[in-house]
């Protein structure tokens, strides 16, 4: 079976029919096994090992996350605004357990939506939480808001047996990775690929093949894999968007991968979707 991407997996049983009964959702507050996830600094606490630290229930959280195991699980909000920083908590993912990490996942990026529309949409009424903290529901008007994830394009565009990356002005010296961009609205997921790589490489593809998919808690976005073929390996790099952009063969992709020092770039980490699609490309799995 190729890898699948960190944070894919089925995670808990989010136990979707449960949500609209309110009565069924406060009974499971009460159960001996009913847990709470633990927050530290606005994001998911996690023990020595990685894992995902619980804690007893501590009131009536808003959020039901689901069941692990048949045993309840649960969510307070961390108080405090969402960080300017879309990134402040990626470094936690050095250790995060793989096994954890669709529920930090989950977590993670419901907590930043409820921080981030406290106030509805429709006539600026402050909300309160609503279907076990899976919605928004405004007292004034009526409306009731739910999380949404930023649909991303992420795509190796290859040609002749190689393959086209690039690196952002972020990135750690000589790290290179997929080329990626938002989908905009009314697009499909071909266009956006085809469009993002016009744009930032100057390239024109075809082929578009859907890959796999990540959700990316950072703050709430669905990573979009997908491989396509170049007409051409003329670049038109925008600087705008990329520090660079190269080809790179086979070979030097496995030396990436593997960590080897002489290798001409450094491999996005294991839990960049990016990896995912490189680890695929030179397995043969496109």
């Amino acid at each position: 079976m190729p890898p699948d991407p960190f944070f894919s997996g089925e995670g808990l049983d989010r136990a979707d029919h449960l949500r609209a009964d309110p009565a069924a959702v406060a009974a499971f507050l009460d159960r001996p096994d009913a847990r709470e996830l633990q927050w530290v600094e606005g994001a998911p606490a996690l023990d020595e090992e990685g894992k995902l630290c619980w804690g007893a229930v501590t009131g009536e959280p808003p959020l039901f996350l689901g069941f692990d195991n048949g045993a309840p699980r649960f969510s307070s909000l961390p108080d405090g605004s969402t960080p300017a920083n879309a990134y402040a908590h990626i470094h936690l993912l050095a250790q995060l357990d793989a096994r954890d990490a669709p529920t930090f996942s989950a977590a993670l990026s419901l907590a930043n939506w409820h921080r981030r529309h406290s106030h509805c949409s429709v006539c600026g009424h402050r909300t309160e939480p609503n279907r076990g903290g899976w919605s928004r529901a405004c007292p004034n008007c009526g409306a009731e808001h739910y999380p949404r994830s930023d649909p991303v394009v992420i795509m190796l565009a290859e040609h002749e047996g190689k393959l086209l990356l690039g690196r952002q002005p972020q990135y750690p010296p000589g790290r290179y990775s997929a080329l990626a961009g938002f989908v905009e609205p009314g697009e499909s997921i071909e266009n956006a690929v085809a469009r993002e790589l016009k744009e930032e490489a100057g390239i024109e593809v075809g082929d578009v093949r859907y890959l796999c998919s990540q959700p990316w808690p950072f703050p709430s976005s669905l990573m979009i894999g997908a491989h396509s073929i170049a007409a051409s390996d003329q670049l038109e790099i925008d600087r705008n968007e990329l520090d660079d952009a190269r080809w790179f063969s086979r070979d030097e992709v496995v030396a990436a991968l593997a960590g080897d020092a002489s290798a001409p770039f450094q491999a996005p980490p294991k839990w960049a979707i990016a990896r995912t699609l490189l680890e695929r490309w030179v397995d043969g799995l496109m």
